[in-house]
């Protein structure tokens, strides 16, 4: 009789802690396109864009009956995208400006396949007013507004002085052109720091910098004039009063050729990292009825007067006092438009082609609910505990969305076997939960992250579900600093409560006696028909973070009771190691485990509450105290030698006992 091996379990254990018109199908989120046989759109459509949003507008597009064109570079021949479209165009190498930002070839694309139509997603050309010249050149419908507002909005400070003139708020602040430094650093005094040096013709964060002095205003004129040239081809800037603590909110606009306009209600887009947004939520918890019409009679206000024609956002900053600024306009489709589809009900490209073709909207302001709560995360290629998110690159050695789950939408571009590549933005997928509640959407967020299987890269969602579980967002407590403000020296995932170790702990002790009992059976028979009763009970230790637990635990059925530190846990399940999900309850609670990899020597890596293995975090290790195996010879032998002594520890592979 032989005491166990030591065995290792790493276990990651950082924790982070109104009915809709949308149908259900499937116990999926959809969005609501009707479609009428009657209204003759278009035959085919180019959609001149990529992955997740490429699929998106393929996926109206067969709902109403109109066949799609995909165009795609050498290094996306065989992605979703390529293979959902009916026909499909290579328009050159891997490198942006060679492809998707090819203009000659996309042109040459819709000529070649007759496409009456071009969708352009968002990004790449959806805001390229020469792209759209080049369109209306050939008689071929660009499906957006029309070059006038594609400019006008496009321009920061031309969009300020229509938007001024349209009587919406905006943010104080010099409404020319910056000449030089001294010029900055002349106009920020006046203003009065802190304040916003940004570009012209940015967007997506760059180019942008906060002055709180005249020597920062020096560095980030010159930082953000080479980041705007470099970006946009453009390097003027202007400079802005700098709101502090604000909120980012937007409202989606819906707008016609015969002068109809409407607003959709809001986005709240608070939570970013580097001016980019991570989690979005529609509605916001901040506002109230009086100031959502007031913005959202501003923003209709603006579209109508540059004559705005399609689906665009308009931007906002807004204070704690619910004043709200004028930040800019989008003039596309917005990477966070299926939050609004959710609570509206509509289908955003459906009216955008309708649009396009020179159809009236269909609805009246009257008409636009919101119902209910939605909240999407961007789930990214990224390793958040690098500046909140630095891309990484790699291929999808394992890929399962969380669709089986109710009310959850994923859009994505990707599969099972999928490159995130050095060359495009390492968006994995858009993931999107929806509730009569914010609390139930909430909830179905926490769910769908724990049940996300990716594997191959990095991914933040360990930032995420931290992000959507910490009491300051629950509350709705957030400006555009959560980020910052909550984690100073970045992200490292979430310290464990005693709760939580307790938890980990129990755990960790069901699934390494769990995986013993399997070991020791075969085809559900014990392995030994001479093996005594089948053990019951038993006695580990448990190192975590460098302190050792020692824990009993029993058995019945499907259920483990395991005493920890005085304290009892309880854990049930059904586990199958070789399965990518473990879901798992601990003292009656639910809970998803997620099996990262297990090798032959029996290590566990686990993902546990969300986060996944990092540097520096813990790690737990189990050995058997007082579980005994028997160990029996398959065949009768005599004895020639014995390696080991009563007492001993043995590893794995150690020769024991030598027959012959």
């Amino acid at each position: 009789m032989i005491t166990s091996t030591l065995r290792r379990v790493l276990l990651v254990a950082k924790h982070a802690s109104f009915q809709s018109r949308c149908c259900v199908a499937s116990s999926r989120v959809q969005y609501s396109t009707v479609y009428d046989s009657n209204e003759k759109t278009f035959d085919k459509i180019l959609i001149a864009n990529r992955g997740e949003i490429a699929c998106r507008v393929m996926k109206t597009c067969k709902k109403m009956g109109i066949k799609t064109v995909a165009v795609h570079s050498d290094v996306d021949a065989s992605a979703v995208h390529v293979k959902m479209a009916d026909e499909a165009v290579c328009v050159g190498p891997a490198p942006t400006n060679k492809s998707y930002l090819n203009m000659d070839a996309i042109m040459d694309a819709i000529r070649k396949t007759g496409s009456q139509a071009v969708h352009p997603g968002y990004g790449f050309l959806s805001e390229n007013k020469e792209f759209a010249k080049r369109l209306a050149a050939e008689d071929v419908v660009f499906i957006g507004p029309d070059t006038h507002a594609i400019h006008a909005m496009g321009d920061k400070i031309e969009s300020k002085l229509l938007a001024k003139a349209a009587n919406v708020n905006v943010i104080p602040g010099f409404d020319g052109v910056v000449e030089n430094v001294e010029d900055a650093v002349k106009i920020a005094g006046d203003i009065g720091y802190p304040v916003m040096i940004k570009a012209s013709a940015g967007g997506g964060g760059k180019g942008m910098r906060i002055a709180w002095n005249d020597d920062e205003t020096r560095e980030g004129f010159r930082l953000s004039s080479q980041e705007a040239a470099s970006s946009f081809g453009d390097d003027r800037l202007l400079i802005e009063k700098f709101v502090d603590n604000p909120r980012h909110i937007e409202i989606q606009v819906l707008a016609d050729k015969h002068g109809n306009a409407l607003w959709l209600n809001e986005r709240e887009c608070s939570i970013q990292r580097r001016n980019q947004k991570v989690v979005e939520e529609a509605p916001s918890t901040f506002l109230d009825p009086e100031t959502r019409r007031a913005m959202g009679e501003q923003a209709v206000q603006l579209a109508k007067a540059v004559h705005y024609s399609s689906a665009g956002t308009v931007e906002f900053l807004v204070d704690s006092n619910k004043n709200f600024y004028f930040l800019e306009m989008n003039t596309r489709l917005q990477v966070e438009h299926p939050i609004t589809e959710c609570i509206t009900g509509l289908d955003l490209v459906q009216q955008m082609i309708r649009v396009a073709k020179g159809f009236p909207l269909l609805h009246k302001q009257e008409d636009i609910p919101i119902n209910g709560w939605a909240i999407e995360s961007r789930v990214y290629a990224e390793d958040p505990y690098k500046s909140f998110g630095l891309p990484s690159i790699g291929r999808l050695s394992q890929y399962q969305e969380p669709i089986n789950l109710p009310k959850v939408r994923v859009d994505s571009g990707i599969q099972e076997g999928s490159d995130i590549s050095i060359y495009y933005d390492p968006m994995i997928s858009k993931l999107v939960t929806y509730g009569a509640t914010r609390a139930e959407a909430l909830q179905r967020m926490e769910a769908a992250l724990d049940n996300y299987v990716i594997r191959g890269v990095t991914h933040n969602i360990p930032l995420l579900r931290e992000i959507i579980t910490h009491p300051r967002f629950i509350s709705g407590d957030i400006t555009t600093n959560f980020l910052p403000e909550e984690y100073p020296e970045g992200f490292k995932g979430h310290q464990l409560t005693s709760e939580g170790r307790r938890e980990l702990v129990a755990t960790a002790a069901a699934l390494y006696v769990s995986a013993q009992l399997r070991s020791q059976r075969f085809l559900g028979n014990l392995r030994v028909s001479t093996t005594p009763q089948e053990q019951r009970q038993w006695e580990l230790c448990v190192e975590l973070e460098k302190g050792s637990h020692t824990v009993a635990v029993s058995r019945s059925g499907s259920t483990f009771t395991v005493e920890v530190d005085g304290v009892t846990v309880e854990v049930s399940g059904e586990w199958n190691l070789a399965s990518a999900l473990l879901p798992v309850t601990i003292n009656r609670t639910p809970r998803v485990l997620q099996c990262l990899s297990r090798d032959a020597g029996g290590d566990i890596t686990l993902q546990y509450l969300g986060t996944q293995v990092a540097e520096g975090q813990e790690i737990c290790v189990i050995e058997a105290m007082k579980m005994q195996n028997s160990l029996i010879a398959a065949k009768a032998a005599k004895v020639k030698s014995v390696h080991c002594k009563a007492g001993e520890t043995v590893g794995e592979g150690d020769l024991l006992v030598q027959l012959e």
